[in-house]
């Protein structure tokens, strides 16, 4: 079943689903900053654009582009900044 999602003021809209291995979202984001929250670990793919992310536990921001990827802990924030209208696959788990 697909669950409509929308943060930070519609600023950043997901489309959540049941992945082949594990549960899954895909989304946009609209150009801002924004702190998100996990609950497990997560792997964010970057679709189109590029995110600018302060990782749990790192001092410096890393860039990720069109068809990179990055990891996050479970129970941790982090940090993103979008200069530009950005989409992404973000797997749970």
């Amino acid at each position: 079943m697909l669950a409509v999602n929308e943060y930070f003021e519609g600023q950043v809209k997901s489309i959540s689903f049941a992945g082949a291995d594990k549960p899954a979202s895909v989304g946009v984001m609209e150009v801002g900053e924004y702190e998100f929250g996990t609950a497990a670990p997560e792997v964010m793919q970057v679709i189109s654009g590029a995110l600018t992310v302060m990782l749990p536990g790192q001092t410096e921001w890393q860039t990720f582009n069109a068809g990179e990827q990055f990891d996050v802990i479970g129970n941790a924030k982090f940090q993103v900044k979008v200069a530009t209208q950005t989409a992404y696959l973000c797997i749970y788990g």
